[in-house]
């Protein structure tokens, strides 16, 4: 196997010269306390400080949206990060250097919880130096979105930074419209940088799969149309600008027209030579080191050790234990013929369940959600002990991110409250969303599921707040379904907690099928099968679902091994503590302690267990 350096120079192909001037000076770190001398809480913080700034200069855009882009670090508020093959580089040497930091620190003496900021440092960052040693597209660092592709139909800055400058860039006065600007060269520069590292991993013989191709060529289609005629980017500051004097959406799309537009049209001839030799193998299994490469990403999404097979065959498992009991509510509800997934696809077709077309069933969707949000936030307190009041909103995804993303997602917003949390929701088509699953899709996104969690980070140190785990991410949302269920949310509605039932049963498919298409040289065609016979789902839906398994293999993994795990640790609590076990501090335990590897999670819980026993 080649080592991290090699594999990078190896796929560096054209690579860009960086985009962030700070990002390319490397200042002295300053000493990390050792056994030799005596750690202090304040030594653990600085350390953690100082490793947390490092990754966020190579991070601007999580500056802006953490609301942290001011003061010293208002610099950062003009800058993207570099997507060369330079920028990996960068990238990986940084996390090499505040890892030695971070293992040669001695943390003997210090709180729980500075000791589990240090191991979550650890964990995350030898996790990703892993990934960097292969030569394949973007590595998380303490994130979710690993994938092999660099540009492809749910990857790349053609489709992340218009989003993100228009709904995260603030603009208040001139010097953020400036800022703006900057950020629209910088845009083009990381669109050749990406179109370097997307040539020389053709070079390899890394090319995506024929259908995800052709999403992302129709998706880099729109978004030339709409850069040549200015679009969202001149758009968006046109519409904030309008009290700040200056030509703000001429100079913009000046831009656009002769900078982005034509980089983008590079990225389209790359991706048509593409698409003449890719085939429609879905899988990992098919790419060169696919196999080796899989292993890496189910380690990186779940956490654990756990092989592919493991994988697959707890998918199974966990499915048939949760269609025994979708089965009783189902002939209840007087659908007795046929399999699990056959009556829940005539339950899908029924019209009390349904939302009517076009805009009239968008606004229905929309005050739906709402009404599930008013009422899951006076529940709250029945939950927690430590009760936060999520900042958010609900927000339609944009038209032409649509096809190419999931039913929703969501996440918290800023530190200062300037951004709020948002529950982004797919409303291509009303037949996305069904009446009983809408709510059950509500509280795993928004409260208390990922927006509720993202609120208890924000005292927490820097590199807290950034790194994040795909397996306790997804596995406390669908927790967060399961403390909605227990709350009430179904107590009258038993079609309802069909619903719930079936997005957990949902997430067990999605090991089954992630497994079958990169282990087991399953098709594409053969993954959605699964989906809509065994489970019953959406057509629609899980089309684009398997094809988001296909580009980030190993994701979809971490949702159910994630709340396995934490209701594993929920029932180890409850045996050992008895009658001393309280649910509400179990809660508060696991959203305190932070976003975690599940090794650390345990060790989070049995420092619960050890304190509640006295």
């Amino acid at each position: 196997m080649l080592n991290r350096r090699q594999a990078i120079v190896a796929l560096a192909g054209t690579a860009t010269a960086p985009l962030v001037s700070a990002c390319s000076q490397e200042p002295a770190a300053p000493p990390s306390p050792t056994a030799s001398s005596t750690s202090t809480e304040a030594d653990a913080r600085a350390l953690l400080d100082d490793i947390g700034n490092n990754l966020l200069r190579r991070v601007p855009e999580t500056a802006t949206s953490l609301g942290l882009d001011t003061g010293a670090r208002a610099n950062l508020r003009s800058q993207l990060m570099d997507r060369s093959a330079d920028g990996q580089q960068q990238m990986a040497s940084q996390l090499r250097r505040d890892l030695e930091r971070a293992t040669a620190f001695d943390a003997s003496g210090l709180s729980h919880a500075s000791r589990t900021s240090l191991e979550v440092v650890r964990s995350a960052y030898a996790t990703a130096l892993e990934g960097f040693a292969m030569p394949y597209g973007d590595v998380p660092v303490g994130g979710w979105r690993i994938t092999p592709y660099v540009v492809v139909q749910n990857v790349g800055a053609y489709l992340d930074v218009p989003r993100f400058l228009d709904a995260e860039h603030r603009i208040e006065q001139a010097v953020d419209a400036e800022g703006y600007l900057a950020r629209l060269q910088s845009y083009a520069k990381q669109l050749a940088g990406e179109l370097g590292r997307v040539q020389a991993a053709r070079a390899k013989g890394l090319v995506p799969p024929a259908f995800l191709l052709d999403k992302a060529l129709a998706q880099l289609r729109l978004a030339i149309k709409g850069t040549r005629e200015g679009g969202t980017l001149v758009e968006s500051i046109e519409r904030r600008t309008k009290t700040i004097p200056g030509p703000w959406a001429d100079r913009a799309r000046g831009i656009a027209a002769k900078e982005i537009a034509p980089a983008l049209e590079q990225q389209l001839a790359e991706l048509q030579a593409q698409r003449a030799i890719a085939t429609v193998d879905a899988g990992m299994w098919a790419r060169p080191g696919g196999e080796e490469y899989y292993r890496w990403a189910l380690k990186a999404s779940t956490t654990t050790s756990m092989s592919p097979d493991e994988v697959h065959e707890m998918g199974r498992r966990e499915l048939q234990l949760l269609h025994a009991r979708m089965d009783e509510i189902l002939k209840g509800a007087g659908y007795t013929q046929g399999t699990v997934g056959a009556r829940m696809q005539a339950l899908a077709k029924d019209p009390r369940y349904t939302f009517p077309e076009g805009d009239k069933g968008r606004a229905e969707i929309m005050a739906f959600i709402q009404n599930r949000l008013d009422w899951i936030r006076a529940q709250m307190p029945r939950a927690f002990n430590t009760v936060v009041k999520p900042n958010m909103e609900v927000k339609r995804l944009p038209p032409e991110e649509e096809p190419g993303a999931p039913a929703a997602y969501g996440g918290a917003g800023a530190v200062d409250g300037t951004i709020p949390g948002r529950f982004w929701i797919n409303l291509r088509t009303t037949d996305l969303h069904s009446r009983y699953s809408l709510a059950d899709l509500t509280f795993h996104e928004a409260i208390p599921g990922h927006i509720w969690q993202g609120e208890y980070t924000h005292e927490m140190p820097l590199i807290r707040q950034m790194l994040a785990f795909n397996a306790y991410s997804e596995g406390w949302a669908l927790y967060a379904e399961q403390l909605a269920d227990e709350l009430g949310a179904f107590e009258n509605d038993a079609v309802g907690r069909l619903g719930y039932l079936q997005s957990i049963a949902f997430r067990a498919c999605r090991l089954v099928v992630d497994t079958g298409l990169h282990a087991k040289r399953w098709t594409r065609e053969q993954g959605v099968q699964f989906f809509v016979e065994v489970n019953g789902s959406n057509p629609l839906e899980v089309a684009s679902e398997v094809d988001r398994y296909c580009s980030w293999p190993g994701q979809a993994c971490g949702y159910k091994v994630g709340h396995s795990e934490i209701n594993r640790q929920r029932e180890k609590a409850r045996t050992t503590l008895g009658s001393a076990f309280v649910d509400k501090a179990f809660n508060d335990t696991v959203v305190l302690g932070g976003n975690v590897p599940l090794d650390v999670l345990a060790s989070n819980v049995d420092h619960y267990v050890r304190a509640a026993m006295g």
